[in-house]
């Protein structure tokens, strides 16, 4: 699937074609609720392959995917005459994997959510270790025992080695 300026433009024009066929000229019974993601269309523009999601549950799916199979020629040829090619690519239909998706990510950003929360009410009830104010003031000297002798240096208040004389 290459990225060409034409194949863009060749793959926008299938994707608007098949997006009204289905809403208008297709009437399946089988068919869901379906939307159109993406096309794609390879360099060459002999391929197409056309992204679907379909809201409801595995049967619907299922129903839709068959639907689109055997319609595969109606739309094709239609999409022959709206787009104006020489060939008209075959049309591969895939189901897209975009809600799966989604639902995960969903469930992993749920899941993170709540253990952000436990941490949260972990955290509001944590106390420090120790005491609650760990660093001594200088009020709190006197309960400190002191050097005999007293705290002055005995070299008259310089500090370092005695000079020698």
């Amino acid at each position: 699937m290459v990225d060409h300026p034409r194949a863009r433009k060749v793959a926008d024009r299938i994707h608007e074609t098949v997006a009204r066929m289905l809403d208008t000229r297709i009437k399946d019974p089988r068919l869901g609720f379906v939307t159109i993601t993406d096309v794609r269309v390879t360099g060459d523009l002999q391929h197409a392959s056309v992204f679907y999601t379909v809201l409801g549950d595995t049967e619907s799916r299922e129903g839709t995917a068959a639907a689109l199979e055997s319609a595969k020629g109606v739309i094709r040829s239609e999409v022959g005459k709206q787009v104006g090619i020489r060939l008209t690519p075959t049309l591969e239909f895939i189901a897209d994997a975009i809600p799966e998706t989604a639902q995960h990510l969903e469930e992993a950003l749920r899941q993170a959510a709540a253990r952000d929360a436990e941490v949260a009410a972990l955290a509001a009830a944590a106390q420090y270790a120790g005491e609650s104010d760990p660093y001594r003031h200088d009020d709190e000297d006197e309960d400190a025992p002191e050097a005999e002798g007293g705290t002055e240096p005995s070299d008259g208040g310089v500090d370092g080695p005695a000079p020698r004389g």
